[in-house]
């Protein structure tokens, strides 16, 4: 099935930010969807089997609207991961980066299980917003006073590695394991309230094997 469409009114920026640096965003859409993609300044052409081709053609349009700043590639990701949706209905989450909204219903549904259930469990490609939008919720939830504090814990070691091996102190050894949740937490709320919020001990790192008995009332837990 090939499918044809003009955007209009024509914005070369808008379709430079839509194709990406050296065609990336059309190439990640072409091998994910199994579908060729041509096109001449504001004529696309799309190739392929009819559904995916439609998708192709309904992923280019929705990104068009966002192209009026460069787009991401896990944006591009995002969109093949969940439903082709952007600005999937789900909660608006309070942070640093004003309002934070999910970018396709998985991330929506992935929200909504974590404001609802006790436990939540994330599963995924890497790139689909898991760490990143976890840790919006609970910069969020902190925000509102709905809890106290942020634990943050994981294996403090990967798989055959011993914790006594490593080089450093408790917080050094287990710190390079946590770095993406650091990253969003500096990002969503900033350096210095990251600082702050540890002095405060509303934010706390702590290795899962010393998670044992710990008690964890009016707190959010990644």
């Amino acid at each position: 099935m090939i499918l044809k469409h003009i955007f209009t009114p024509l914005n070369n920026t808008r379709l430079s930010h839509l194709c990406g640096p050296t065609d990336e965003h059309l190439r990640t859409i072409e091998r994910e969807l199994e579908v060729k993609i041509a096109h001449r300044h504001e004529q696309f052409k799309v190739e392929g089997a009819k559904a995916k081709a439609q998708r192709a053609m309904e992923m280019l349009q929705a990104l068009y609207e966002i192209a009026g700043r460069p787009i991401a590639a896990s944006t591009v990701q995002l969109m093949l991961s969940g439903d082709g949706e952007l600005g999937a209905e789900g909660p608006s989450l309070s942070t640093r980066r004003a309002d934070l909204k999910p970018r396709s219903q998985n991330q929506a549904l992935y929200l909504d299980n974590i404001a609802e259930f006790d436990i939540t469990f994330g599963i995924g490609p890497a790139g689909t917003g898991k760490t990143y939008l976890a840790v919006a919720a609970a910069v969020d939830a902190l925000q509102r006073s709905s809890v106290q504090r942020i634990v943050l814990t994981r294996p403090a070691v990967e798989a055959g590695e011993r914790l006594g091996f490593l080089p450093g102190d408790l917080n050094q050894k287990v710190d390079p394991y946590l770095r993406p949740l650091y990253d969003a937490l500096y990002d969503l709320m900033g350096y210095d309230q990251v600082h702050k919020a540890f002095e405060r001990q509303q934010l706390e790192i702590a290795p899962l094997a010393f998670m044992r008995g710990r008690t964890l009332n009016n707190a959010f837990v990644i």
